[in-house]
């Protein structure tokens, strides 16, 4: 979609819901990442010069996404009932037969390397962990009735069945499957949570003063709670700082702010075995993006340069499990 085309498809959509006959669009902009979904940015200019700034996002292509962009309103809705800090719902639907949804904008910074590295950030940086864990427990109390299109996988036949269908075999992720098999925690399915599914840095909207949004819902599900816990802890959303939590905070600031609103305590092992698990899955996750890009089915050089970080995840699930 181009700027144009965007503009025609949009503008009367935005006229209705703000009641302005005059309204048009200004400084449509395309934003860079998110191989599933087109992302845009942009500002509805009012009759009487006001301006909205907003963000357009519709799907491209259909990977490993559990449910659709179409219930993604919902759960935004549902996030902000809950207390999370989330973008605002403007209008939700279909265009051309994709899903989409439009936003309203949320001023910061959301590229990690910016977060983790400049002065601007470093009072940021002081308070993320505490406000992840913070806003962690609030996903984890949205009311499942509110969001019934999500649904409950068991991880490890679930991700065994998608590395066995895209024929690529690795014996490091061979291994973490037995590792993984042998040391499941005892507790894990006793709880049934939302899940948000890609909370890490990266999809967090900072300001000099810490978080201000959680963005990039498409992987959500219902599950383990500490599944979250453990995927913002996996090294690759450490963007080369060394701090364990996003490379901004500790496990300690985490868990303790975790527990602080939730009212219950966190298990650093069963954390682990989460975090095992999601480095697991994010190295399959870039074989599968990989292969969306080499059979052709969607033509992307970011696809193919995420498929080249499949051996940082074996790497990394060695160091996990001890066995390197």
């Amino acid at each position: 979609m181009g700027a144009e085309e965007l503009a025609t498809a949009l503008t009367p959509l935005l006229a209705a819901h703000f009641g302005d006959e005059r309204l048009r669009i200004d400084a449509p902009r395309r934003l860079s990442g998110g191989a599933s979904r087109e992302t845009w940015s942009f500002d509805a200019v009012l009759a009487g010069g006001g301006l909205v700034p907003l963000v357009f996002r519709r799907e491209i292509a259909r990977g490993v996404e559990p449910f659709r962009q179409s219930d993604e309103g919902a759960l935004l809705r549902a996030a902000a009932k809950a207390g999370v800090p989330v973008p605002a719902v403007v209008l939700d639907g279909e265009l051309a037969g994709r899903p989409f949804l439009v936003m309203a904008r949320v001023a910061g910074e959301t590229i990690p390397r910016r977060i983790l590295r400049d002065d601007g950030f470093a009072g940021a940086r002081a308070e993320l962990a505490a406000q992840c864990g913070a806003a962690l427990a609030a996903i984890h109390t949205i009311p499942l009735d509110a969001v019934p299109a999500l649904t409950r996988e068991d991880p490890l036949p679930f991700w065994r069945a998608m590395l066995d269908g895209l024929g690529r075999p690795h014996p490091a992720f061979e291994l973490a499957f037995t590792w993984l098999g042998a040391r499941q925690p005892a507790s894990v399915g006793d709880r049934t949570t939302v899940v948000h599914g890609d909370f890490r840095n990266g999809n967090l909207i900072v300001g000099p003063e810490g978080l201000r949004a959680v963005i990039d819902w498409e992987l959500a599900h219902l599950g383990d709670p500490m599944e979250d816990l453990g995927w913002l802890c996996v090294k690759a959303w450490r963007f080369g700082a060394p701090s364990p939590v996003g490379g901004f905070g500790s496990r300690e600031q985490l868990f303790d702010a975790y527990a602080a609103a939730a009212g219950t305590d966190v298990d650093p092992g069963v954390v682990h075995w989460w975090e095992v698990v999601g480095t697991l899955k994010w190295g399959i996750m870039c074989i599968a993006q990989a292969t969306t890009h080499l059979s052709g089915a969607t033509r992307s050089v970011e696809l193919a340069a995420i498929g080249r970080r499949v051996c940082e995840n074996e790497w990394d699930l060695l160091d996990l499990m001890g066995a390197r």
